[in-house]
């Protein structure tokens, strides 16, 4: 039997298997290596993945955006998000330092070479159990003024970090095992990793937004300068608009070029603050938790990226107000010189008509006085009658004849 399956079914069913990590149990190392993508290495991403999958062993087939590969002894698990790719490798087994990247030669460097994007974060994490724990010395690892240490899955294990850059370009992280369980290990380390990549990530925003913080207050103390000259009377229409136009194109751009980061930055940091709900965090008295560490910084950087956000839709809305009033004061400029060409049109048509009347009123005298002449020549012909006295007599007639024709002429047009 033949089901009419969707185009999408079996990519939505693979999607909901992404962004795992083979099972893992302490001791283990794992070491992740974040790069950020744009169009030019997206493709290459895939390239690149393909181009180690030749090496080693496929244990997840890759995909488009997932794959898990054996190589050298060790599992690689590539991941393809939107605008980055991860590198995980996982090498089980016991371990002297926990922090130590030559651990995983020489797949790492193989993994490092030709790699496309630009790296944003690169964490060791050295997953070990609560009895080792003791052995090793917290403080000669991580800064002591910035260590933090605390409880997540409900106390089921122990995390302490710095989360600083070290000197091999690595942070690092000591994940204590305390009584995690089957799946439970792989989901922690990837919830924290999760955690660190999107807050990176949330982060671009922010050198963004104080990059650009400046033109936006330039651009407001502009629009304040130009919203003033439209209240006054004696500024000048055409170079406001001109002005206005000009400031709203850079405007435009800013909102362009901005809105995707903030946007993203936005997303970023809610799906943060849901990996660290998840975390079940509990505090370890005298140190900072990782909750602290997360909202002491990230908080204020969201909110400095949705300020600037909201200052740049202030911004546009504002624009937009003054434009209107800039095009109302020309509308009525208009109409006022709309009326006053009227109005000289009017005068003007006034003075026409005065004029026609004038010439209409010669116009009866010459015409009278051709007709005066037609009628001479015929009363010439007449025998026997004075001339002169006959047209003169006939002169009253004709005028008033004329004059008659052209009232009923002007009566006819009337009506």
């Amino acid at each position: 039997m033949t089901m009419p399956n969707h185009p999408l079914r079996a990519a939505l069913s693979e999607e909901m298997h992404l962004r795992r990590l083979p099972r893992l149990a302490a001791p283990c190392r794992l070491v992740q290596i974040v790069t950020v993508l744009d169009e030019a290495t997206a493709d290459a991403a895939r390239d690149h993945i393909d181009m180690l999958a030749i090496d080693g062993r496929s244990i997840v087939p890759l995909a488009s955006k997932y794959g898990v590969l054996a190589l050298g002894g060790m599992t690689l698990v590539w991941e393809r998000h939107t605008e980055f790719a991860t590198y995980t490798l996982l090498r089980p087994g016991a371990f002297d330092a926990p922090f130590d990247p030559h651990w995983f030669d020489p797949v790492l460097p193989l993994v490092l070479s030709d790699m496309p994007g630009a790296i944003i974060r690169a964490t060791q994490i050295a997953v070990m159990r609560d009895a080792d724990a003791a052995a090793i010395d917290v403080e000669s690892w991580c800064s002591p003024e910035a260590t933090i240490l605390c409880d997540v899955a409900d106390g089921s294990a122990r995390i302490v970090s710095d989360f600083r850059l070290n000197e091999d370009g690595y942070g690092r992280l000591l994940v204590i095992d305390r009584g995690l369980e089957r799946d439970e290990p792989a989901q922690l380390v990837l919830r924290l990793q999760e955690l660190g990549n999107y807050r990176n990530m949330a982060l671009l925003g922010l050198p963004l937004a104080q990059r650009l913080s400046p033109s936006v207050t330039m651009l407001e103390a502009r629009l304040a300068h130009l919203t003033q000259a439209v209240s006054e009377r004696t500024s000048q229409d055409d170079q406001l608009l001109d002005e206005l136009t000009f400031l709203s194109a850079q405007l435009a751009q800013l909102v362009a070029e901005t809105r995707y980061r903030v946007s993203a930055t936005r997303a970023y940091a809610q799906l943060s603050a849901e990996r660290l709900a998840s975390l079940c965090i509990g505090a370890v008295r005298g140190y900072q938790t990782l909750a602290d560490f997360t909202e002491r910084r990230l908080a204020p950087a969201v909110r400095t990226c949705d300020s600037f956000s909201a200052r740049l839709e202030d911004l546009s809305q504002r624009a937009a107000r003054t434009s209107e009033l800039l095009r109302t004061r020309i509308d009525i400029a208009l109409s006022k010189q709309n009326r006053d060409l009227l109005l000289s049109m009017d005068a003007r048509a006034r003075v026409q008509l005065r004029l026609q009347q004038t010439v209409e009123g010669l116009s009866v005298v010459a015409i009278s006085y051709y007709l005066v002449a037609l009628v001479g020549y015929l009363l010439s012909a007449v025998p026997g009658v004075e001339h002169q006295i006959a047209v003169a007599a006939t002169v009253p007639l004709v005028v008033a004849v004329v004059a008659f024709g052209r009232w009923r002429l002007h009566r006819h047009i009337g009506r």
